[in-house]
């Protein structure tokens, strides 16, 4: 079983803050989305550098306010926010 691992969030200056945790760097990449302002129309870049590594993942990221499944749990409210990603490259830092 493949273990977590851990991706940084990068602005364009070089500044990480946010650590963000998945399998795949996808998966971090919906977290972050989950908690940027991106919109369909408008989507944020998201740029997740791999901890350990040279490796820069960037995405373009944006969230929906959709219908929530109709087996969802008592809690749940009616409309939820749901992230979309799509990759754009992944760059190396020299």
């Amino acid at each position: 079983m493949a273990d977590k691992r851990s991706f940084v969030l990068r602005d364009q200056d070089g500044n990480e803050h946010g650590v963000f945790k998945g399998k795949q760097p996808r998966q971090a990449a919906l977290k972050a989305a989950n908690r940027g302002e991106g919109t369909k129309s408008k989507p944020q870049i998201i740029r997740l550098r791999e901890c350990g590594t040279k490796k820069i993942h960037v995405y373009k990221a944006w969230k929906q306010t959709v219908k929530a499944p109709d087996n969802k749990p008592g809690w749940m409210p009616e409309k939820i926010s749901q992230p979309f990603v799509m990759k754009e490259k992944t760059e190396t830092i020299e």
